[in-house]
């Protein structure tokens, strides 16, 4: 100790904070836990209670295992959503759980920024053993991140500013990722981004045009695209690839959200035989549903050119990357994947859901398609055929698309307790992405649950059809 101010009367000053009795969090919960959606609705976005409770989703969930929650009267609700597919190994896996705790009494020396703490090596090193092709991993926060680092080292890499895209597809909303993002309503009143160009998902011949042009950096991809769940096509990334190679361009795959499992591979890429992406973005399950993670894994030479000296040793860093809570989640949520066959599990799970579901097409005129890998499933609705049905049909299109995919969602959480969501905006699809640790009995219910539902819509009348002019009527008030 050199200060007096920090020695006390008899010793060294106790460290700020500790043994402090004013901050007590189940205290805090418990006295204002009630007030969750008045003070969503006053300091943060203002329109999400509001939309939820239009919907009646406004519900006060207590508690959540596995792929359940339970409400305040103690009702389990199915998880068919997985917090947009962060919860891979479902809520508060014991493993993931343990090894936070583990990290948090371990008090390391984490975040230092000048030495190398092993927990990151580490984490890079068992998941480069799923891509071995791939060499060095760079460690953010979100799949959003993932992304941006992408771009950056695709761009340096190339010395090529512009980068391709597939309509429809999604990669994140900040600035970067939104300029590769396929989706209109999301790029709407936020230009000037970065030069890009969209391709429809499988269209070869825009890709080689595109990059005969000589500025191409990337193509990106979603191997199944999360909006509508569309899968790429038999081939098509295989022959991206070579046509990438051939103009000196790289291929990123986003596997953000199909990643780790999702499609019943580690990644959704591997169902292409031959495919071996040049960079490859990890987020959401890695995170073992705890601590925000992101990961960009890349070749060797991109990470060698981008940190081409020690000058350069900060050109692209995140103050929180790497942090210790965050790899000690990815490493348990590794070894839980490998170790608890959760891979084969979301293979053989999702095999057995879609069956049950496709089946249901030529029993229901509504029902269109049933698509998708593993545990990424999307359910599409169409034009019936009977003249009532068809006129329903008609009011809601007429008032906004998307109505009638909301109408399903809806009664699945009200009448079933089970959570899922429309797949994108303005699509007659719902999108299935459960935890990985589901079974028969989740499959059972789900499906039980959506018969039934589908029963309704197709009976000509009922408490369905009500809440469908319920939502064209809001529809024309925000119009």
């Amino acid at each position: 100790m050199t200060s007096a101010e920090s020695v006390g009367p008899t010793g060294p000053a106790e460290p700020a904070g500790r043994g402090s009795k004013d901050f007590d969090l189940g205290r805090l919960l418990a006295e204002r836990g009630a007030e969750r959606y008045g003070l969503h609705t006053r300091y943060l976005n203002h329109q999400l209670p509001r939309m939820l409770h239009t919907i009646g989703f406004d519900k006060v969930y207590e508690r959540a295992e596995g792929a359940y929650f339970w409400d305040e009267d103690g009702l389990d609700y199915l998880d068919m959503l997985a917090g947009f597919g962060v919860m891979g190994l479902g809520r508060h896996h014991p493993v993931v759980r343990k090894a936070l705790h583990d990290v948090l009494d371990a008090s390391l020396a984490d975040l230092t920024r000048f030495d190398c703490q092993p927990l990151p090596g580490l984490l890079a090193e068992r998941l480069l053993g799923h891509a071995p092709h791939l060499d060095r991993v760079f460690f953010g926060n979100s799949g959003a991140e993932a992304v941006e680092t992408a771009l950056k080292f695709a761009r340096y890499a190339t010395g090529k500013p512009r980068v391709v895209h597939c309509t429809h597809g999604f990669h994140g909303l900040t600035t970067g990722s939104l300029s590769v993002n396929g989706e209109e309503c999301f790029r709407a009143g936020f230009a000037p981004l970065l030069p890009d160009t969209a391709i429809a998902l499988g269209d070869l011949e825009a890709l080689e045009r595109e990059l005969r042009r000589g500025d191409v950096a990337a193509f990106i991809v979603e191997p199944v695209q999360g909006k509508g769940v569309h899968a790429a096509p038999p081939g098509f990334l295989l022959a991206a690839q070579h046509l990438l190679r051939r103009h000196k361009a790289l291929l990123i795959s986003d596997e953000v959200q199909t990643g780790l499992g999702r499609t019943g591979d580690f990644f959704a890429y591997q169902h292409e035989e031959g495919v071996e992406p040049d960079l490859v973005c990890v987020a959401k399950a890695l995170s073992g549903g705890y601590v925000p993670v992101g990961a960009t894994l890349g070749r060797d030479w991109i990470f060698r050119r981008v940190y081409s000296s020690m000058d350069r040793v900060l050109i692209h860093s995140a103050s929180f990357g790497g942090n210790a809570q965050a790899m000690a989640a990815g490493l348990a949520t590794l070894a839980v994947l490998e170790d608890e066959g959760i891979v084969a599990n979301a293979r053989h799970t999702g095999d057995l859901l879609r069956s049950r579901l496709a089946a249901l097409v030529d029993r229901y005129e509504l029902l269109h398609d049933v698509r998708g890998r593993g545990l990424m499933i999307g359910i599409e609705f169409g034009r019936p055929k009977s003249l009532v049905l068809r006129s329903r049909w008609t009011m809601l299109q007429a008032a906004r698309k998307g109505l009638f995919a909301q109408m399903v969602v809806v009664p699945l959480l009200q009448r079933h307790r089970i959570l899922t969501q429309v797949s994108g905006d303005r699509l007659e699809v719902i999108k299935l992405i459960p935890p990985l640790i589901i079974g028969e009995r989740e499959v059972d219910r789900f499906v039980t649950a959506f018969t039934e539902v589908m029963d309704d819509a197709h009976s000509g009348g009922g408490l369905l059809w009500d809440f469908g002019r319920t939502l064209v009527k809001q529809a024309v008030v925000e119009r």
